[in-house]
């Protein structure tokens, strides 16, 4: 039981004081005029100002709380690293057990796992965490087993006892690194792009390994690597120019060196979006038709299209006496355009163009060892390809996917896409075509090779894409689709079709046909394959340790197929599909909690230093526990201090009056008759 007196005013103090004045005043007149009962007076006062300020004894019943320590056990990947698991589980053993022993204490046991999406060790979220469930009267200390690297210092809590972290990890560790301090998101093509890496070595670096060299291994894409020497503890700029569009994936790795801690932050993941810059089209129309406008607004809508367009106005055969210079606005460079720079161009598209002698035989075939070479032609047919001066007859006959019957089929017909070229990304979900407006005329081809997307009258070709070795050419049978452009019977989709052909033929990755890529979300992927057949095998993966595992894909729409993986680890993924192969990236090549993995107190000191605690290596032994006063120094060589919190819970609260009523009466009156008879008597 706790006693306690307590004071309860009747009236506000200030007026206790005021009449306590006046009582004083009162005393001090009768001692003036030498009054005997001025005593007796006094005492009066004093009772009558006692009781007006209530006095009352508490007496409390209580109950003691026992005193609460937090043991935080840092379970992260980076205290998987060496012995560090079992040291901190050893240390957390022989701590429960003195904790058990020690009179009057309960022990609250937390484990630490990593963060999700790689946050790391997220330490102080869990203390916080903690400490909002417990009474913080009741905590008498916190100890962490550690390697001191945590992700998440800005949570720390108002500490209400000492912190200690008793920290795992050697002070000969020593490890390697391999830090990205530089890369952008996409490059262009054909420009070099800047990358900046460091190495760096954290630790006791052992002195035959301080060199100041290591090696660096660069692959992309999944390639054979390239190795390199490069400089430690110093920033490393490497110039790269990609190899092609899309995605790029660069991947930079160091032989483990030996005795370090551990190689998952010797490699390093980097995607880059290859990109083209300016994509330079040469646009050659036979004669001026209304198509030709079309071409013209398709591609100059495009910032990122270079246009060269040339019209043939007059052909050497027209001899209408009118000079040149009135009909030309530049004179046709055949040479510098088909010899000297027509590697230059990404496209070129022939509109209704027929042989005048403008081009002879050597240029064309020319533009045939360009399409070879990687280069794209797209040829818009109208009634000169069925001619005799037709471009079919020409070298460019073995590059073109089909031969001209002669025959131009004039009647209205509505274009529609084949079954293959619904699985065909060119053509493959154009909206509407059932809405599609009639063309007016198609020349009749042949087909000899190559895939026909769209057709029409009585399902001849209309559209057929072919790759021919390195290049791609196209071979649109009509002239007609200038009609859509303009409205005619509600038109149709001209520029979403002229635009995905252009970007096929210039080979933009999200347009193969064949083609096999996954996206990254997290640690999972969404793989898709695109193809022609019908039928697909399922995509072989291998993880970044080596495992292969086989996955079966769905079509989810005509030509696509896809699935989702769970990757197993972070890292680099080799994607097999028939003669398609990709490789992507799940997370960082090294995860957050391998950034830095060298065990240190320095983090957590400031924390640590806001309530005396201390840090102590658990090599050295794990320390012993003491009672330390709240304020007092809370940590020294070989101990750790816990601060006794004596904490109670209150069972019963009685409350007695010091001076009742009655008393104060009849002291205050006895005081009073006592004074005035003694001052009676004299």
């Amino acid at each position: 039981m706790t006693q306690s007196i307590l004071f309860d005013p009747l009236i506000p103090r200030a007026l206790i004081a005021v009449l306590g004045a006046m009582v004083t005043a009162g005393i001090a007149l009768a001692l003036w005029r030498g009054l005997s009962g001025w005593a007796l007076r006094a005492l009066a006062g004093l009772v009558v100002l006692a009781a007006l300020s209530g006095p009352s004894l508490q007496s409390e019943d209580r109950a003691p709380l026992s005193d609460i320590v937090l043991v935080v056990e840092d379970r992260s990947a980076s205290q998987n690293l060496a012995d560090r698991a079992g040291v901190t589980e050893a240390a957390a053993e022989d701590l429960l057990s003195e904790l058990a022993a020690r009179p009057n204490t309960e022990v609250r046991r937390i484990s630490v796992a990593d963060g999700e999406d790689n946050t790391g060790t997220l330490l102080m979220t869990a203390v916080s965490e903690a400490l909002a469930e417990e009474p913080q009267a009741r905590v008498a200390g916190i100890l962490l087993l550690s390697d001191g690297r945590l992700h998440d210092l800005e949570r720390a809590p108002n500490l209400p006892a000492p912190l200690h972290l008793l920290m795992t990890g050697r002070e000969t560790d020593w490890d390697r690194r391999l830090i990205v301090k530089n890369a952008p998101a996409f490059a262009i093509l054909g420009e070099e792009i800047t990358l900046t890496l460091r190495i760096e070595d954290d630790g006791a670096v052992p002195p035959e390994l301080a060199t100041g060299q290591a090696t660096l291994n660069l692959s992309i894409d999944g390639d054979e690597p390239q190795a390199y020497p490069v400089p430690v503890g110093r920033d490393i700029t490497l110039p790269i120019t990609l190899p092609h569009a899309g995605r790029n994936v660069i991947r930079f790795s160091l032989d483990e060196a030996e005795g370090e801690l551990t190689d998952r932050n010797n490699a390093a993941l980097v995607q880059i979006n290859g990109v083209r810059d300016r994509l330079r089209v040469l646009l050659v129309s036979g004669e001026p038709h209304p198509g030709g406008r079309t071409w013209r607004n398709l591609l100059k809508s495009d910032s990122s299209v270079d246009l060269v367009h040339f019209t043939i106005l007059r052909p050497p055969e027209k001899q209408d006496g009118v000079p040149v210079r009135e009909l030309s606005l530049i004179a046709f460079p055949t040479r510098e355009l088909f010899l000297e720079k027509i590697d230059d161009f990404d496209l070129i598209i022939f509109d209704r163009y027929k042989r005048r002698g403008i081009l002879p035989s050597i240029y064309l075939d020319n533009v045939t060892d360009y399409i070879r070479n990687g280069g794209a032609v797209l040829v818009a047919a109208g009634p000169d390809f069925a001619s005799a001066d037709s471009i079919y007859r020409s070298p460019l006959a073995p590059v073109l996917p089909a031969e001209p019957t002669a025959r131009v089929v004039d009647e209205g017909y509505a274009p529609s896409v084949t079954e293959l070229g619904d699985r065909h990304p060119v053509t493959a979900g154009l909206p509407e075509q059932d809405t599609w407006g009639r063309w007016m005329r198609q020349i009749e081809l042949t087909p000899q090779r190559g895939n026909v997307v769209m057709e029409g009258i009585d399902g001849r070709p209309l559209l057929i894409l072919d790759q021919v070795e390195e290049g791609r050419v196209a071979l649109l049978a009509s002239d007609q689709a200038w009609l859509w452009d303009r409205g005619f019977e509600g038109g149709g989709p001209q520029l979403e079709l002229l635009r995905r052909l252009a970007h096929w033929m210039m080979k933009e990755p999200e347009l193969e046909e064949e083609a096999l890529t996954a996206e990254a979300t997290g640690q999972t992927m969404r793989i898709i394959r695109r193809s022609l057949d019908e039928v697909v095998p399922p995509v072989e993966i291998t993880t970044p340790t080596g495992e292969v595992a086989t996955v079966e894909l769905d079509e989810v729409s005509p030509g696509r197929f896809e699935a989702v993986y769970d990757g197993p680890e972070i890292g680099l993924y080799r994607l097999v599909n028939g003669e398609e192969e990709a490789v992507i990236g799940l997370g960082p090549a090294a995860p957050r909690e391998f950034e830095e993995t060298i065990a240190t107190g320095d983090l957590l000191q400031p924390v640590i230093d806001t309530m005396r605690g201390g840090v102590a290596r658990l090599e050295d032994g794990v320390p012993r526990l003491r009672d330390v006063r709240e304020g007092r120094p809370a940590a020294g060589r070989g101990w750790i201090g816990l601060t006794p919190r004596e904490a109670y819970e209150t069972l019963d609260v009685r409350t007695t009056p010091l001076m009742p009523g009655w008393l104060v009466l009849l002291l205050a009156s006895a005081l009073i008759v006592g004074a005035w008879l003694r001052e009676g008597r004299s």
